[in-house]
């Protein structure tokens, strides 16, 4: 980052500090946002655009290649007459990074010069010849190239943050779930009725679970199950990440306890998989001796920074009182563990079983005590069972990513008329949550490079892609001119001009 830039940022950033800063009012006679003499005025020459950061988007889009990668790799056009694969895929990823909900909100950036101009085109597609280009998706493999050509790009990511951090590449959780895909639609090929009576498709999404990036995403009739076809899209999801980190982990719930592949996955990866409590594993529970039953304590949610708080009253649990719901209470947790051997494997596993001891409440009435087991698979024996239930239940954080999927870049919306075009579009939206991914990984002060991957695709949106830029073409460059000050600039600039350097195609 340029020295006078820090001048700028230093000047700024004391004028915010200043204004905002904590100070014992007056009553005041006039609210603090007043009737103002505003005017509107059309400028001749500046020309400005309110989502700058896609500029730093589009030049580590360039660096790490993906845009050459795309074009070599993904061929659907016979003739470029004028747009390349990567004109298409980077435009509807683009979009979303610049806040678009819909193809049809390409139009706007599509009529905005200053846009064009920051991103060195002469014109990008309009919305209906992107659907038109996502219907070019007619099978499977087309699709898989595109993730593939993404995958490959991500190793280079991850690659560069392991030199800064090494500890980053000693283990890969690679977490894996099902989801629906709800539509109103009634023409929309390949879509069928849920298991909830829903509409729509089946996604299955699979993940790396501490940079919550999407590995694999495949879009699957609405009646499938969610471990239908599942074990091969975990078998590359294992060659990718094994390709990369020293250790591997599989991670799912109990619709993903897919026994017969349990041998052959053991010689490559750790795991752990929820469990059906069968009647089989319940008896088997029970007869343990008490001696093998331990307390689970379950650790704080957070650490207290200040002096702790007190407690607020539980206003649902008075409303389930008053109206006498059946209410279920947990009274304690313990665990224990023991050998099993599914009957499609040949080696036995360490099974890990939570006892959960529940109060069925009835208003201020206790009705009885209920019992309950839950089972976790693995063929890990280095942690103990209570960090194994720990670390099984951390999966859960993959629901955050669906629910980002979901209403962050709305990859789950489903524009197109049938399955395949549906399932590129999810690939090409859930890019740009990858993107906001790499981004933070490639930031070189990893306090904030880990906030940013951490961050919800919105918050993304507001802290680092929606900055007021003039667009000045001089000579050979294109200046972006931020107009605005915002508390992450500096971050902004330092990952930029990092960047910049790159040289990873």
């Amino acid at each position: 980052m340029k020295k006078r830039y820090h001048k700028t940022l230093r000047r700024d950033s004391r004028s915010i500090a200043q204004r905002l800063k904590r100070r014992n009012f007056a009553a005041q006679p006039e609210p603090m946002i007043k009737d103002v003499n505003s005017e509107y005025e059309v400028s001749e020459r500046t020309r400005a655009i309110g989502y700058g950061g896609i500029g730093a988007i589009h030049t580590m889009v360039c660096r790490l290649g993906l845009d050459q990668e795309i074009n070599e790799k993904v061929e659907l056009l016979k003739v470029h007459l004028p747009y390349h694969e990567s004109d298409h895929i980077l435009n509807m990823a683009y979009n979303i990074m610049c806040g678009g909900t819909c193809l049809d909100d390409i139009e706007r950036l599509r009529q905005c010069e200053s846009y064009l101009n920051g991103l060195g085109a002469e014109r990008i597609p309009d919305p209906t010849t992107a659907g038109d280009f996502l219907r070019r998706f007619a099978d499977g493999g087309s699709i898989l190239s595109l993730q593939e050509v993404i995958n490959g790009t991500r190793k280079k990511v991850w690659e560069e943050h392991g030199k800064h951090d090494k500890s980053f590449l000693d283990e890969g959780i690679i977490d894996v779930d099902g989801t629906i895909a709800e539509t109103s639609g009634e023409c929309k090929g390949g879509m069928d009725i849920s298991y909830k009576g829903t509409w729509g498709y089946a996604p299955l999404i699979i993940s790396l679970a501490h940079t919550s990036e999407e590995l694999y995403l495949v879009n699957r009739s609405g009646n499938q199950t969610s471990a239908d076809g599942a074990a091969g899209w975990m078998d590359r999801a294992i060659d990718l990440v094994g390709g990369v980190f020293k250790k591997v982990w599989l991670r799912g719930d109990t619709d993903f306890s897919l026994t017969k592949n349990f041998d052959r996955w053991s010689e490559r990866v750790s795991f752990v998989f929820g469990y059906d409590a069968k009647a089989n594993l319940v008896k088997i529970a029970e007869e343990l001796p008490k001696s093998r039953w331990k307390k689970l304590n379950r650790p704080a949610r957070y650490e207290v920074a200040t002096a702790a708080r007190e407690p607020r009253a539980k206003v649902k649990e008075a409303l389930v009182k008053e109206r006498e719901f059946k209410n279920l209470r947990l009274k304690s947790e313990e665990v224990a563990e023991f050998r099993y051997r599914p009957t499609a494997c040949k080696k036995e596993y360490r099974m890990v079983v939570v006892r959960k001891n529940l109060s069925v409440e009835q208003g201020e009435a206790v009705l009885f005590d209920d019992v309950r087991y839950f089972f976790y698979i693995t063929n890990h024996e280095e942690k103990s069972k209570q960090e194994m239930v720990f670390f099984a239940n951390h999966r859960c954080n993959q629901e955050n990513l669906i629910g980002q999927l979901k209403s962050g870049v709305n990859a789950l919306r489903m524009p197109s008329s049938d399955l395949h075009s549906n399932w590129a579009y999810m690939v090409i939206a859930a890019l740009a949550w990858n993107l906001k991914a790499w981004y933070g990984l490639l930031v070189p002060d990893r306090v904030k490079g880990d906030e940013i991957v951490r961050m919800e695709f919105k918050r993304f949106l507001l802290s680092f892609m929606l900055l007021p830029c003039q667009i000045l073409k001089t000579g050979r460059r294109v200046v972006y001119r931020i107009l605005s000050y915002s508390e992450h600039l500096k971050t902004f600039l330092a990952t930029f001009e990092y960047l910049k350097q790159l040289k990873l195609t």
